[in-house]
This record gives C-alpha cells, sequence and structure tokens, in this order.
C-alpha cells in the first residue's frame, strides 16, 4: 500500500523527473514530506512561486524535458500563474502540481481554496482534479504525455490532500494513451510536394523559422533545408540559434525590434516558407502589408495556428522536423545569389546601430558578454529593452541556449528562468541579463542561488527607468514620462550582498570586462550591477499598426 503522495513521486520518476521546483503549504505537507524521504528527486526551494514556474520552464526550454513546479493551494497556486501563461504563449512543456483543499471542502469557500482547473483552463494545454487516488497515477502519467507530444505546452493538475494521503495497492501503468489524441501528425506528402514546386519555382523564396523549429529539435533539418535550396532564413525571437549567425544565409531576427533588412526580405519576397512560426503581431505588422508579393507556405504542428492570422496559401499540418526533412528531399539546388546579394545590400544600408559613446552602449554590454562567457553559455533575458539588444547583438550558434518570455512578455522572468537552466545544465555558464524594473520583479531568487549555490552570472543594466515603455514615451507622448522613473538607481550589490551573493558594480566602460570575466571566474551566482544610459534605446523599431518595413530609427523619425 502507497499514499498517493508516494505513487505521485513514483509516477515523476517514470517520467525521468529529476527536479522539482516548489515552495510548501498546509495542503502539499505529504508531498514535500515524501520528496525529503525520496534519493532520486532533488526539491528546489524557491522564494516565491511564480519563480518556481519560471524555472521549471528555464529547465524544460534548455533541456528538452518536462519541467516540474509544485505548490500548495490558494495563493500558492494562484501564484504560478503568470509563469504558466508564460509558457503557454511559448509552447513550454512543464507540469504544474497544485495541491488543494480535500475534496469534501471543494467549492464551499474553504481556506485556501482556489479554482485552479477555472482558473488555468485559458493557460494550459490541459488541466485535471484529481478526486480518486485510483486516477492519480494515469493522470499524472497523461499529463506528461500531453505536456511533451503535439504542440508542447503546460498542464496543471490539481491534487486534494486526502487524495495525496489516501493509501491505496499502486497500479502505474507503464504507457498511457488519450483517446483520440495522436502524439505526432506526419505532414501530407502530397503537400509538401506542392510546397517543393512552389519554392523550386520561386526566384526570392525566405524561410521564416519560428520556435516549433527548435521545440521539434528541427535545428539541423532547418539548416539542411536552408542550404539544399540555397534560401536565406530569417527567425523570430523564440528560433534564435536555430541559424549558426556565421552561415551566409543566416540573417537574423524579423520583427518590431528586429533587422530592417529582414523585414524588407520578407517585403520583397515571392515565397515564403513560414516553420513552426504563428505569425504573431510583433513579426507581422499591418496583416495586409505583410509578405504582400510572396506565395505564402505554412508549416505547422497545430492546424488551429493555420490561417488564424494570415491567409496562406499552402497549409501543412505535422511536425516540423519530419516535414523539413522530407522538403529537403524534394528541393531542387538553385542559383540564388542576386537574391542574397540584394538582401546584404540592403544590411549595407540600414545596419543594426552600434554607436560609439562616452557611455556603455548596448552592443559594447553584448560583446563583453560573449567574450567572458566561454563557448555554449545559457543566456536567459528579461523582457524590455535588454532583451531585444541580447537578441540582435548576442550571437547564438546554436538552439536552447538563448531563452526569453516571447509570447507574453514576462517582466521577472530571466533570474529564475537562469536558474532552473543552470540547474538542468550543469556546468555550462548560465547569464541572466536583466534592466533594473524587471530585475527587481523576482530579485528574490538571489536567496535560492546562494542558498544552493547555483552558478547564474545576473548583469543588471541599471538605468533606473523602465526603459521600453519609456522609449514608446519618447517617442509617442511628447516625451511625455508618466511612471517610468524608478527613482533613485538601486544598490543591486548591498541587495545581492544581502542575500549572500557576490556582487561587482561597472560605471565606466573601461571596467566591464574585467568585471565580467571575474564574475564568470567566481564561483556561485554574482551580480554585475552595469550602469547604463535612460536615453539609449532600441532602434530600428516598427511603431505599432505600420507595415513591417515601415521602421524608425531614432525617436527624431516619428511624424505621426
Amino acid at each position: 500500500m502507497q499514499s498517493g503522495a508516494q505513487i505521485l513521486l513514483e509516477c515523476l520518476k517514470l517520467e525521468g523527473v529529476d527536479r522539482v521546483f516548489g515552495y510548501p503549504g498546509a495542503r502539499s505537507l505529504l508531498v514535500h514530506d515524501a520528496l525529503m524521504d525520496d534519493p532520486d528527486i532533488r526539491h528546489i526551494l524557491v522564494r516565491h512561486e511564480q519563480a518556481a514556474a519560471h524555472a521549471a520552464d528555464g529547465y524544460a526550454r534548455t533541456t528538452g524535458k518536462v519541467g516540474v513546479c509544485l505548490t500548495t493551494s490558494g495563493p500558492g497556486a494562484t501564484n504560478l500563474v503568470t509563469g504558466i501563461a508564460t509558457a503557454f504563449m511559448d509552447s513550454i512543456p512543464i507540469v504544474a502540481l497544485t495541491c488543494q483543499v480535500t475534496t469534501d471542502t471543494i467549492g464551499i469557500d474553504a481556506f485556501q481554496e482556489a479554482d485552479m482547473i477555472g482558473i488555468s483552463r485559458p493557460i494550459t494545454k490541459h488541466n485535471y482534479l484529481v478526486t480518486d487516488a485510483k486516477n492519480l497515477a494515469r493522470t499524472i502519467r497523461e499529463a506528461f504525455l500531453i505536456a511533451r507530444t503535439r504542440r508542447p505546452g503546460p498542464v496543471l493538475v490539481d491534487l486534494p490532500s486526502n487524495v495525496l494521503g489516501s493509501k491505496i495497492r499502486p497500479n502505474i501503468p507503464e504507457t498511457v494513451t488519450r483517446r483520440g489524441y495522436r502524439e505526432k501528425i506526419a505532414a501530407n506528402m502530397k503537400q509538401l510536394k506542392k510546397a517543393a514546386d512552389i519554392i523550386n519555382k520561386s526566384q526570392m523564396p525566405i524561410i521564416y523559422a519560428g520556435g516549433g523549429v527548435v521545440l521539434a529539435d528541427g535545428v539541423a533539418e532547418l539548416r539542411n533545408l536552408a542550404e539544399t535550396g540555397n534560401i536565406p532564413v530569417t527567425n523570430t525571437l523564440m528560433a534564435v540559434g536555430a541559424m549558426d549567425p556565421a552561415s551566409p544565409l543566416a540573417l537574423g531576427m524579423l520583427g518590431m525590434y528586429g533587422a530592417w533588412h529582414c523585414n524588407k526580405a520578407v517585403n520583397e519576397c515571392d515565397c515564403l516558407v513560414a516553420i513552426g512560426a504563428r505569425f504573431d503581431d510583433r513579426v507581422t505588422g499591418r496583416v495586409d502589408g505583410f509578405a504582400r508579393n510572396a506565395r505564402i507556405i505554412h508549416i505547422d504542428i497545430d492546424p488551429a495556428s493555420i490561417r488564424k492570422v494570415v491567409n496562406v496559401e499552402l497549409p501543412i499540418v505535422g511536425d516540423a522536423k519530419e516535414a523539413m526533412s522530407a522538403l529537403s528531399s524534394l528541393l531542387q539546388p538553385r542559383d540564388r545569389s542576386g537574391w542574397m546579394a540584394r538582401i546584404r545590400a540592403w544590411e549595407r544600408e540600414n545596419p543594426l546601430p552600434r554607436p560609439v559613446r562616452d557611455r556603455l552602449a548596448p552592443h559594447e554590454i553584448m560583446d563583453a558578454i560573449r567574450e567572458a562567457a566561454g563557448p555554449n553559455p545559457i543566456v536567459a533575458s528579461d523582457v524590455g529593452l535588454s532583451q531585444m539588444w541580447t537578441a540582435n547583438y548576442l550571437p547564438f550558434a546554436g538552439p536552447r541556449n538563448y531563452i526569453t518570455s516571447g509570447g507574453l512578455g514576462t517582466m521577472g522572468y530571466a533570474l529564475p528562468a537562469a536558474m532552473g537552466a543552470a540547474i538542468g545544465n550543469p556546468g555550462r555558464a548560465a547569464f541572466a541579463v536583466c534592466g533594473d524594473g524587471a530585475f527587481q520583479m523576482n530579485v528574490q531568487e538571489l536567496a535560492t542561488c546562494s542558498y544552493y549555490d547555483i552558478p547564474v552570472k545576473t548583469v543588471v543594466m541599471n538605468n533606473g527607468k523602465l526603459g521600453m515603455v519609456r522609449q514608446f514615451q519618447r517617442v509617442f507622448m511628447k516625451e511625455k514620462y508618466a511612471s517610468t522613473d524608478l527613482g533613485k538607481h538601486v544598490d543591486f550589490c548591498t541587495v545581492a550582498r544581502g542575500f549572500g551573493v557576490a556582487a561587482i558594480r561597472v560605471e565606466r566602460k573601461e571596467e566591464l570586462g574585467d568585471a565580467l570575466k571575474k564574475a564568470v571566474s567566481l564561483p556561485g551566482p554574482v551580480v554585475i550591477d552595469v550602469e547604463t544610459d535612460p536615453d539609449t534605446y532600441c532602434f530600428p523599431m516598427v511603431p505599432p499598426g505600420r507595415n513591417s518595413v515601415d521602421a524608425i530609427f531614432s525617436p527624431e523619425d516619428w511624424k505621426g
């Protein structure tokens, strides 16, 4: 006979889980007690439940495994919501285990009761309330199946405390299936042949690679597809690293804060092959002006994503990795050197800015991180200017090396996500790149890094402002900076040391390189507090409601 809590842990081990990020409470006591006696699963005690979800997310993005977080009922469970929504928007496989009041008190507003099924329904791939311990094992195994297959995503399992305490003879299924649910969809070969015919006849094709390429572990297939057809590739924020930036076919990131030549190439191409991308509004700009000259092919595992935003000519539902492999075998080599030359001319016309100033410029900070980090680092960036600067200026030669909150745009993501990534990838350098506003949202996780000696190196771009919102106010609001001034600069070195974390302050340009090298050489977590200019912004920028090629390159360009 085993308790529900013990059966839960047995199921987690069958799924290969060796780390759980969580925070205890009255309703999760039985699970935490069982975890303490289990030598195979390590519980990482975060300092806020939101961080547990982000840590599980960072672990999942960088390892390709399912991340797991665990909380008690009520506010413990609701504190996961932002992290679950972050994972949902970016299709990240996590399983959130929320403990709940007893089944006989559900629905009577018991102490610390929250309807997590209702709350989480819009932000999960699926969710469960387990009301009988006999169904627990199958539910847990099914939750992992759903989280990691097809289009991945978060699954929530709500666990009443009496179910966790029930003693039963375990019946854990070796494998599970779900009626009507296919783990993988094979792309239609007839459609792939049509796609190959369109590509082979095109003169100016572009591959638009999204995060689905990474999630499908299809990076090698993407690179082979591009090389076979001599097709340039532009990527979304979620597909940074899918192409080696040294490849002559790698164009960089498109979109609102992407490189202008990428947007221009999409605007001028005669064939757009979208793979694992969902035509996010920050990529398309005005939909009626997006790729208006192109025959559009869309490959995606999720049929609901196809023609949701853009009315594509050729839809192909299927696994991106398998579809790209099959499509490569159907392509004919074409000389597209003239097309590439045009794109590179656009790049020379409007390159990403690399200004030289007395104070540190964003590209100089990224250059210093690249030099200090060594080979193959993991970098998590927060949302805002730091996110765009990291994606544009810090080269990543492989997938799962750069992680960020793309769809939801969650401030406070970087530190706990980097923490989860570092735990999932021991021995690799792990960085969190934050603005000072975002850093303060989950700064308490320095205590977690200190307690477990998690070697995250956190670079804080400290300008005392909410930089991206301030940029909007500078451009569109006639410099009326409402509620974006954070006041006197916070001394993050003192804050970090209060948590037992080493800290280095950088005030001058010439100090940065040595400071980062020192941080990397120190064991354990380190905070590098970098003073930056509050009036340094991210350009080019496509103003909301404009076509993707109608970028502005300075605040003065806006004539709206």
